[in-house]
């Protein structure tokens, strides 16, 4: 790992922020609608700790053990800790206490597990679903067509909130249908009453066209800390 100076985190958090804008403000949107989730796996403490203090508050973790020992060294701060990605079974428990948010729930027993797991004192786990968009066999996420059945089956489970969709469409290729599809699945989930509120989709090559398609976070890694050197 490596740390990344402040003026440099400082400079990119801020380009990233007016770029975020622009796109909102384009689409007849409020800025302060959209979060910026700066995703710090393969990053050190230090580089998170130095994002914090340029006001970024929210970060993404792919890596169950790598999170754990910086929220250890950075318990002092007051970060909303945001897990990315596939979800081992092995792992939901650490998840369930140690994470904020759990971006890429796509089955109905890792909902269960985080359930069970996630304890009574701490507020709700907020859940997204991943879905797949691009219908990638080597991807993870639900089908569009399944997302219905997993919506019933994790709404209402204690300790977790449902909170809206995630997803990653194909690399190199146009990412605007799978923001749309959805976009479209939350407004069709909603008119069946689930009242959900997030879209997390969009990285560092595409968050503008996700802003666009009404994503409300965008998930930003290399564009604030570099280029990962590994993961």
């Amino acid at each position: 790992m490596r740390i990344v100076d402040k003026p440099v985190i400082c400079s990119a958090i801020a380009e990233v922020k007016e770029h975020m804008a622009r796109a909102a403000r384009e689409n007849s949107r409020l800025p302060d609608e959209v979060t910026l989730v700066a995703v710090s796996k393969t990053f050190p403490a230090e580089s998170i700790r130095t994002a914090a203090s340029c006001g970024q508050r929210d970060f993404g973790e792919s890596y169950v053990q790598e999170a754990l020992a910086k929220q250890k060294a950075l318990s002092g701060l007051d970060l909303v800790w945001h897990f990315i990605g596939p979800i081992q079974s092995n792992k939901t428990q650490e998840i369930a206490e140690n994470f904020d948010w759990v971006h890429g729930v796509d089955r109905e027993k890792i909902a269960l597990r985080l359930s069970r797991q996630h304890p009574a004192s701490l507020q709700a786990l907020n859940v997204c679903l991943q879905v797949n968009v691009s219908g990638e066999s080597t991807k993870s996420g639900v089908a569009p067509d399944e997302v219905f059945a997993l919506a019933a089956n994790v709404s209402g489970l204690p300790g977790l909130q449902l909170r809206g969709l995630m997803a990653i469409p194909a690399p190199n290729q146009d990412p605007r249908p799978g923001f749309r599809l959805l976009r479209t699945l939350k407004n069709a989930l909603n008119e069946r009453g689930y009242k959900l509120d997030t879209l997390s989709m969009g990285m560092s090559g595409d968050y503008e066209i996700a802003i666009q398609e009404g994503a409300t976070l965008v998930r930003v890694g290399s564009a604030i800390f570099g280029k990962r050197e590994y993961g």
